[in-house]
């Protein structure tokens, strides 16, 4: 028996529901591409945009601006610290300025008592140390004399003053009798044989600028002394500088 050839056609059913499906994941494919496409479009045209453009810049400027702030922050911490170590050594500088002021003059006080090899002096102020009493126009005077200790002999005298300055508009000078009180209206009375301090307290009137102090010293059978000493020197409390003299 011959056998039969391969049909040339052959019929299938045909499928609604797969082609449909087909064409739908074509479509959704085709709308994806296209949404993608338009992103990455727009992002790179956002990128370029005058927009993005000055929000990098904004950003940017932000940075350095928190860059900048911390600077300030760190520049402003070190100047306090310089300023604190500044007060400090300034501090500590006047400190050491009026001990050596001081040892100056306790080495002034000591030589003038000694004497060493100079001659025998006679009296002489040597310190003049003022102190305002708070509270009031009153001032505490504090006056060193001394003497060679070669001359070997006790001295004894009295000592007054005079304020001069400026009273309105008028140069004035306060003699001891308008400054001292009823117990001390002689003056102030020293004995000694090297070297005393003599205290008194003074009151200015109101409204009186003094400038200097006139120191009169009238020792016993000897020449008087006369010493004319700043104000500002007087107030410095180390030894002063003097004007004047015989």
């Amino acid at each position: 028996m011959a056998s039969r050839p391969p049909p040339r056609f052959v019929v299938r059913p045909h499928d609604e529901a797969s082609l449909r499906r087909r064409r739908l994941w074509l479509g959704v494919a085709w709308l994806a591409s296209l949404l993608v496409t338009a992103a990455v479009v727009g992002t790179l045209a956002w990128r370029t945009t005058p927009a993005a453009v000055d929000h990098r810049e904004a950003r940017q400027l932000a940075a350095q601006n928190e860059q900048l702030k911390q600077q300030i922050a760190n520049l402003k911490r070190a100047q306090q610290v310089t300023e604190i170590a500044t007060r400090s050594l300034r501090g500590t500088l006047t400190e050491r300025d009026e001990e050596i002021n001081g040892l100056r003059a306790d080495l002034g006080f000591y030589s003038r008592l000694v004497g060493g090899s100079a001659q025998r002096e006679g009296l002489k102020v040597q310190e003049v140390q003022l102190r305002p009493v708070t509270g009031s126009r009153a001032w505490n005077l504090a006056l060193s004399l001394t003497q060679n200790a070669k001359r070997g002999r006790d001295v004894s005298g009295i000592v007054t003053l005079a304020v001069e300055g400026v009273h309105g508009d008028k140069v004035v000078a306060l003699d001891w009798s308008r400054l001292g009180d009823a117990a001390q209206k002689d003056g102030l009375p020293f004995r000694f044989r090297y070297f005393q301090q003599l205290h008194a307290t003074f009151m200015l009137p109101a409204g009186f600028k003094p400038t200097r102090l006139r120191i009169h010293v009238k020792p016993e059978g000897d020449d008087a002394v006369d010493r004319t000493v700043a104000w500002n020197d007087a107030l410095s409390g180390n030894l002063t500088t003097i004007e004047g003299g015989n």
